[in-house]
């Protein structure tokens, strides 16, 4: 296993991708030609199963473009399970406790970071794979190595004991989810407010000092642009604003 968008930020790259809301493995094969780094299958508002989660990550795998996955809170089979179909990163919604990632971490990383459950499923290609077949210590030092760990930090708890989230071995980077963050706050859709800038500006100087990576989602291709400077990863918008947003603007161009 070689994650690839891991592979370009170690080596200072800047990655762009996007949330699947509509899904489908089709659209995961067409947007391997976007020259996006990765995508996120959103099982957290997405309508998905583990099914089709599976299909979109084999499709992601084979389109070069690295396939990440929301959970939907932190329990073993819930982690265990998007890792095994062929998730590359998981991110976790709505921390707010240094407990709920450690538990993300033990459910997440093989021994000896964590306790995740073994089993030769299809990212392990059935234990037919180079790596599989190297032996379990290649193996599971290659998934810890490559599978990458995301909590989300849109909540006041998160960011108060962001320090002590970055600095937990097992933790790969941060992602900002700025719209819930900034109703945590008290100020729904704000970002010009300076207590939410400060949030901001707290989580960056904690990601960065810890030497994890930080990713950030926006809608606006602008402010993507802004938060460049200081994130490793973008998350711009979704397929479905996406594809709306272009129809609307061609169809506005085209009947006037």
């Amino acid at each position: 296993m070689k994650n690839v968008m891991k592979e370009k930020m170690e080596s200072g790259k800047k990655v762009l991708g996007t949330f699947l809301w509509m899904g489908g493995a089709s659209t995961v094969e067409a947007l391997g030609y976007s020259g996006l780094d990765f995508v996120i299958i959103d099982n957290e508002h997405g309508p998905y199963t583990i099914e089709n989660t599976q299909e979109m990550c084999r499709v992601a795998d084979l389109s070069q473009i690295t396939p990440c996955v929301r959970i939907t809170e932190v329990t073993r089979s819930n982690v265990l399970r998007q890792l095994d179909v062929g998730a590359e990163a998981i991110i976790v919604p709505d921390i707010k406790t240094i407990d709920e990632v450690k538990n993300l971490i033990r459910y997440a990383k093989y021994f000896p970071l964590g306790e995740r459950g073994l089993a030769f499923a299809r990212k392990a290609g059935y234990g037919y794979s180079e790596k599989a077949k190297a032996g379990l210590e290649i193996y599971t030092e290659n998934c810890n190595k490559e599978t990458l760990i995301f909590p989300q930090c849109e909540t006041k708890e998160c960011v108060d004991i962001i320090e002590d989230i970055v600095a937990l071995d097992g933790v790969d980077g941060i992602f900002v989810g700025p719209y819930d963050l900034s109703a945590s706050l008290g100020m729904p859709g704000d970002f010009d407010n300076p207590k939410f800038q400060e949030a901001i500006e707290k989580v960056c100087k904690a990601t960065k000092e810890a030497g994890k990576y930080l990713m950030i989602f926006s809608f606006d291709k602008d402010q993507s642009k802004d938060y460049l400077e200081c994130a490793d990863a973008v998350v711009y918008s979704s397929d479905v604003n996406l594809m709306v947003d272009s129809f609307q603007r061609d169809v506005k161009d085209i009947l006037g």
